[in-house]
């Protein structure tokens, strides 16, 4: 994350914040998250019968991709000068637009879209986050995510 000077954090809106590295989709890890949400719809865990749906196999959970928002995210992020705390704030809007193939590699793209003083020293920063799928020209998903930030 970038610390930023309360007075600039306004300055930002509209800013790309770069990309993540890349990061490699494995069979285990969309098979850890099936077995901690319960989720074990065969289009995640079973490759067999994977290979005769429109995927040609596996694809991630949807949630399994939004919930890599804040790991990838991180080093791209910008956060004020003296900050006390943070918290998820949610989302506004979430589109799932290209599903992720298990073997596929993603990084995370970054914009601010919106910085407002909610409270004295608290900060909401909305930012648009954008899922790339390497090769692949349609993002996996575009979400509207919102931080709150205590100063």
């Amino acid at each position: 994350m970038t610390a930023v000077a309360v007075s600039e954090l306004t300055s930002y809106i509209g800013k790309d914040l770069g990309h993540s590295e890349w990061l490699l989709i494995d069979q285990q890890r969309v098979n850890q998250f099936a077995e901690c949400t319960g989720d074990h719809q065969f289009i995640h865990i079973d490759e067999e019968k994977a290979k005769e749906t429109p995927f040609g196999g596996t694809i991630a959970h949807g949630f399994l991709s939004l919930s890599l928002i804040p790991s990838l995210s991180a080093g791209l992020a910008i956060r004020p000068e003296g900050l006390k705390m943070a918290v998820n704030y949610g989302l506004d809007s979430v589109r799932f637009i290209q599903p992720v193939r298990v073997g596929s590699r993603v990084r995370m793209q970054l914009t601010v879209i919106d910085v407002t003083e909610k409270n004295p020293g608290q900060w909401l920063v909305k930012s648009r986050a954008t899922l790339e799928i390497e090769g692949v020209d349609k993002p996996a998903y575009i979400a509207e995510t919102l931080a709150l930030y205590f100063v």
